[in-house]
């Protein structure tokens, strides 16, 4: 099982750009992608056949150019949900939950709390609901794959310049200890548990020459259940992957 997840910033720009050509030649099982800026049918012909023969799933958000993910499978899902029962939450098009026969795989775009820190409130309710979903998940004995952009560098190895962004939204305490507290209810860090010490970056800043510096950040991960462990085959971080500001990850599982 493959599984890829990728923050596109924009599915349109990122069609546009050939990541369509990379993903047809890698030919994953899943593609998880996040901050879609569009819904199906703004999609013209062209960027519609990157997607022939997926089952396809969209969460848009309703503001138009916003947030949205979508989740491609090649397998039809046993069942797909978008809600999450609160408004404030759903009208963003941020999760997409879609049962197989082996996990539950939640497609995720976590919000960002802003360099103002005006969205750290929402950002932090939103880390505590879909743990609240995945603890009633595990209870029910279900095993869990979340995805996606988290919009926080857990640990100081998972960014650059940690000392210089400690009161940065994406590097402050009280959004890396959501980190730990999910690693505390039975996840774990799929790239981290391979690879502890290993430096790679899946987001860069437009500016200053970033991502040609490598001056970046780790906020794409898997977060698997503890159960699926030996499962994992490998996590590769495709960071020679252009097309957006974030690169793709891919999950290997032995299933």
């Amino acid at each position: 099982m493959h599984i890829v997840t990728w923050n596109v910033n924009g599915i349109r720009a990122n069609l546009n750009k050939g990541s369509s050509l990379w993903l047809r030649d890698i030919n994953p099982d899943i593609i998880c992608l996040q901050e879609i800026k569009a819904r199906a049918e703004q999609l013209n012909e062209e960027q519609r056949a990157a997607f022939s023969g997926w089952h396809e799933s969209w969460n848009p958000a309703q503001r138009p150019g916003y947030s949205g993910v979508a989740t491609f499978t090649h397998q039809s899902p046993i069942e797909v949900g978008t809600q999450l029962g609160e408004e404030e939450f759903d009208k963003e098009g941020r999760v997409i939950l879609t049962r197989t026969e082996a996990f539950i795989l939640m497609n995720i775009y976590f919000p960002n709390g802003k360099r103002d820190l005006g969205r750290l409130k929402y950002k932090l309710d939103f880390y505590e609901k879909i743990l609240g979903l995945s603890d009633q998940l595990h209870q029910q004995g279900d095993q869990v794959i979340i995805c996606g952009d988290f919009n926080t560098a857990h640990k100081e190895i998972d960014l650059k310049n940690p000392k210089q962004n400690g009161k940065v939204s994406g590097f402050l305490p009280e959004e890396r200890a959501w980190i730990d507290k999910y690693l505390a209810h039975d996840f774990v860090d799929a790239y981290r548990y391979l690879y502890p010490e290993r430096v790679q970056y899946t987001w860069w800043s437009y500016r200053f020459n970033a991502r040609k510096r490598n001056i970046g950040w780790r906020l794409d991960y898997f977060l698997i259940s503890a159960g699926l462990t030996d499962k994992i085959e490998d996590i590769v971080i495709h960071d020679d992957v252009l097309g957006s500001d974030h690169c793709p990850v891919s999950l290997f599982l032995n299933l």
